[in-house]
């Protein structure tokens, strides 16, 4: 079987950076397991999977637009260290979630200097070129389980259903933190806040 759309797919990988040093890698860990199509990788090797099968090994650049986008300076800036509530000591490589009003953004603390410190926003392979040696390992089609998952309010799409049930949360309002808790940006207007 070829991958396709609607294909549940395992491979193993090696994502290395221009210099060839490993960046991840599968190896020594179960094979990724992803269904074609819909969105769970980035879009460059999405699409240089198609048509391959079980045990084709192969090679793929990603540029950064089909990867994990051009480098935005604007997500870059300097701000006080008092920011970090509760941290004792704030040093370069520290990873936070700001609270914004798309849910939580990982910041990643680019440097300290004195009680100043520079965050940035931007995924940390932003304006890289992505390299992959992949190996697929088995292709399979998906089950409508795995195309329409239960527990997810979003329906996968982003979007609450509005049914106020509270799926997304295990069903338990109690678990609903209010704050996108499916990944929802739309959970708080849908579903309204825990008590």
């Amino acid at each position: 079987m070829k991958i396709a759309d609607k294909t549940v797919v395992q491979m193993h990988y090696t994502l290395t950076d221009l210099d060839g040093k490993v960046i991840d890698s599968s190896e020594g860990r179960e094979p990724l397991q992803y269904i074609q199509g819909a969105h769970m990788i980035v879009v460059g090797l999405e699409k240089a999977m198609v048509g391959h099968e079980v045990g084709d090994k192969f090679d793929v650049k990603v540029i950064p637009s089909e990867g994990y986008g051009e480098y935005d300076e604007s997500l870059s800036q300097e701000v006080p260290v008092e920011v970090f509530q509760g941290v004792e000591k704030v040093e370069p490589g520290m990873m936070f979630y700001a609270q914004t009003p798309m849910g939580p953004m990982p910041i990643r603390v680019k440097s300290v200097s004195g009680n100043k410190a520079v965050i940035d926003a931007n995924h940390e392979l932003a304006g890289k070129d992505l390299y992959f040696a992949i190996e697929v390992v088995s292709v399979r089609e998906a089950t409508e389980e795995e195309l329409n998952p239960k527990g997810c309010c979003c329906g996968g799409k982003g979007e609450c259903g509005g049914d106020g049930d509270h799926e997304c949360c295990g069903g338990n309002k109690e678990n609903c933190d209010g704050n996108g808790g499916c990944g929802c940006p739309n959970h708080d207007k849908h579903h309204g806040k825990a008590d």
